[in-house]
């Protein structure tokens, strides 16, 4: 039966969701239920791709994401794949809706990690729209549930939470990117010598993308505002303990969130939820 495939295909991509990212699998856990399995398989499909360009040495990964890549289209069009991620991640494209363009885009950006070890300013919004921005989009069309009004209004603050997520994670895979990967994302920075000033001009530009996020967080509807600020606040927290240490800190250490401080942050969040304050 396909129905048993499908509950696989979801099984699968929520494992990939619990296994690489504590923070969006809490935040997923608060969304309505009715949301769960669309975004565990959006997050499955984001994570498969990535995990391709950054983690597979030794692979042709040009061969493996140009694979994928084909394994994808081919999926939304049959609306089946027997890759259990790509079958999930089918699904929720069909279901809500979801434009070619946003998978083109993102597709494009990771296509961009295989060998652009650099970026210009232009290079880099480019890579941030594909690798997050779009990711964001995607999710809203699941939470606004074909409500192109509010799709419409909410899109610039979705695209803004995609971006100062990515460019967090960015400050804290710093040190992994530059010394394993190569790579620098950060137009015009010399992290061989990453300056305090360099960070606090980086900070401002990830401050700005919060702020404009949260506006729209608080105009999603209560099915997904709460999983969505959680996932906010878990980052905001990152992003403040980030802030609080050095440029060279940064460029010698991860930094992270305990477990233990994520369900406090948990505690709090659902307080204001249920007060109404967010």
């Amino acid at each position: 039966m396909k129905a048993l495939f499908d509950h696989i295909s979801i099984a699968s991509s929520t494992i990939v969701t619990k296994t690489y990212s504590t923070s969006f699998s809490l935040g997923i856990r608060c969304l309505h239920k009715k949301f769960h399995n669309a975004i565990y398989s959006i997050y499955g499909f984001v994570r498969l791709a990535d995990e391709i360009v950054d983690s597979f040495q030794g692979y042709n990964k040009e061969e493996l994401l140009a694979d994928f890549k084909s394994g994808t289209y081919k999926a939304i069009d049959q609306r089946i794949s027997l890759n259990p991620i790509l079958n999930s991640f089918q699904h929720v494209v069909n279901d809500y809706g979801i434009e070619r363009e946003l998978t083109d885009c993102f597709l494009a950006s990771m296509e961009m990690d295989l060998d652009q070890t650099a970026h210009c300013e232009e290079s880099y919004d480019t890579y941030i729209l594909g690798s997050a921005e779009v990711v964001g989009l995607m999710c809203l069309r699941v939470f606004t549930e074909n409500d192109r009004a509010l799709y419409d209004e909410l899109k610039p603050s979705a695209m803004k939470l995609g971006a100062a997520f990515q460019k967090v994670n960015f400050l804290r895979d710093l040190k992994n990117d530059y010394e394993v990967l190569g790579r620098v994302y950060f137009p015009q920075v010399d992290l061989s010598v990453f300056s305090e000033k360099e960070k606090k001009e980086i900070e401002q530009d990830i401050e700005k993308d919060f702020d404009i996020a949260l506006e729209g967080i608080k105009k999603l509807p209560r099915s997904s505002r709460f999983g969505v600020y959680v996932a906010f606040i878990y980052y905001k927290s990152l992003f403040n303990k980030i802030k609080s240490v050095s440029s060279v800190n940064v460029m010698s250490e991860r930094i992270r969130i305990p477990n233990a401080r994520k369900l406090s942050l948990l505690a709090g969040s659902y307080v204001k939820h249920s007060l109404r304050m967010i």
